[in-house]
């Protein structure tokens, strides 16, 4: 029995990072996409918060909040924030910033 609960426990925290993973590929595709949209430099991008949660689906997962620093004209930065469920995006928060 103590062998099923250890099974379970690795397969767990295995598929917790691969969540973690693909939302971290998201979040860094998404801010990518964005920068070039918005015409900004994209510098970095840094996860702040994760958590387990019940989604808007009504299911489990990883919500993760991401920010990412651009550019707009080479000398400035800003910090956009990306939040994500699983490795869908759900809202993106940009602030104003200069425009070259």
């Amino acid at each position: 029995m103590a062998s099923i609960w250890l099974i379970l426990a690795v397969a767990t925290v295995i598929y917790l990072f691969w969540l973690d993973r693909q939302a971290a590929e998201s979040a860094r595709e998404y801010a990518n996409r964005h920068s070039e949209k918005l015409n900004v430099q994209f510098l970095s991008i840094a996860c702040t918060k994760k958590r387990i949660g019940i989604l808007k689906k009504g299911k489990p997962g990883l919500k993760s909040t991401f920010v990412w620093e651009f550019s707009s004209n080479g000398e400035d930065s800003y910090n956009g924030v990306v939040n994500l469920e699983n490795d869908k995006v759900i809202s993106v928060d940009v602030p104003p910033h200069k425009i070259n």
